[in-house]
């Protein structure tokens, strides 16, 4: 019989996954990671969890790795100007690097997670596919994984919907000692981002312009802006107008009207792709440029170190930081971090 780890987060979803593999007669032991003074509560409720399904539980400190390949990096970038997304690079480094390891010498032969994706093993390899439930579906972060995680890796509740999910939850009465989910970052304390720019992040103060260079007012500091935002820029005479660029070369902030924000196309560096390989065929293609934007078909021209990217659709505030994510259907191809938008391509 397998063993089987399954990362518990705390949350309703790693614990429905648990019991699935435990109903399919696998030998399941809980895992979680400690990954910062602030997720002792998470690992509590996981604790609950696991003695609520009867296997055991181990908890593994990561929060040397973790600050290393995800809190420092996250600081650096959105001291310049970028707005990065941490979670595809810990499911990238820590959950499915450095937990997988931690499970493996528990004795794991694979390691599984409630995430709504689903892993395909075929002939060529392994793909990595869509949940079913396009709400919940969490393709999109994973599209850094290597064929040597995907063969180690389950993920029960890629054939459920959430609403599937939560009903198994109830029966179990596991519900009961979840709270809520929480979409903030999880190293963040009370999801208060300011705070923790403050603290962690130099930033310097600067001017704000106008898309034809005038000065129209001072910014805190580029860690505090992204692309997109028109709150919260101390503007009383700002109107409609919305952040366009940050230009950390002159540690400036230029606004303009939202019509400005709509690009077809961008440039793409860090290109990963799931099969190890460059796509054969480069038809049939579309892309997401964060997680809840909708997928647009798109032409991908690459360079030896990076990639331009047309989309069909006008994509509104691409931003530098995020993740482009390729998708063909419900495959994930592989995808990369967003360098600059409005590339030129010949």
């Amino acid at each position: 019989m397998k063993s089987i780890a399954i990362a518990l987060s705390g949350g309703v979803d790693s614990a429905v996954a648990a019991l699935l593999l435990k109903d399919r007669g696998y030998d399941v032991f809980g895992i979680t990671m400690s990954i910062s003074e602030y997720t002792n509560k998470k690992i509590d409720t996981a604790a609950q969890i696991a003695e609520k399904l009867n296997i055991p539980h181990h908890v593994v400190d990561l929060k040397t790795e973790f600050s290393k390949k995800i809190i420092q990096p996250f600081c650096h970038n959105y001291g310049v100007g970028k707005t990065p997304n941490p979670c595809v690079l810990c499911n990238y480094y820590i959950k499915f690097n450095a937990l997988l390891e931690k499970a493996k010498e528990y004795g794991a032969s694979l390691l599984a997670t409630g995430h709504y994706g689903r892993i395909l093993e075929t002939e060529e390899g392994f793909k990595l596919l869509k949940g079913i439930d396009s709400v919940k579906d969490q393709s999109y972060f994973l599209y850094m994984l290597k064929q040597e995680q995907l063969k180690y890796l389950l993920m029960p509740l890629g054939g459920l919907s959430k609403a599937e999910v939560k009903k198994i939850a109830v029966g179990l009465g596991i519900d009961t000692v979840i709270e809520h989910e929480s979409q903030d970052i999880c190293f963040i304390p009370n999801n208060d981002f300011d705070k923790f720019i403050s603290e962690n992040v130099d930033t310097e103060s600067g001017n704000i312009l106008d898309v034809d260079g005038e000065i129209i007012g001072e910014h805190r500091g580029l860690a505090y802006y992204t692309i997109g935002q028109r709150q919260g820029l101390g503007l009383s005479a700002s109107g409609r107008r919305y952040i366009v660029k940050l230009d950390a070369a002159n540690n400036t902030v230029i606004l303009g009207e939202r019509d400005r924000l709509f690009l077809t196309r961008l440039r793409a560096g860090n290109l990963t792709w799931i099969s190890g390989d460059v796509p054969s065929r480069m038809e049939q293609i579309s892309a997401k440029i964060r997680y809840r934007a909708p997928q647009s078909p798109v032409k991908i021209r690459l360079n030896d170190n990076d990639c331009e990217v047309e989309f069909e659709q006008p994509q509104w505030a691409i931003t530098p930081g995020q993740s482009i994510v390729f998708y063909r259907g419900d495959e994930v191809l592989g995808g990369g971090i967003i360098e600059t938008p409005d590339a030129l391509m010949s």
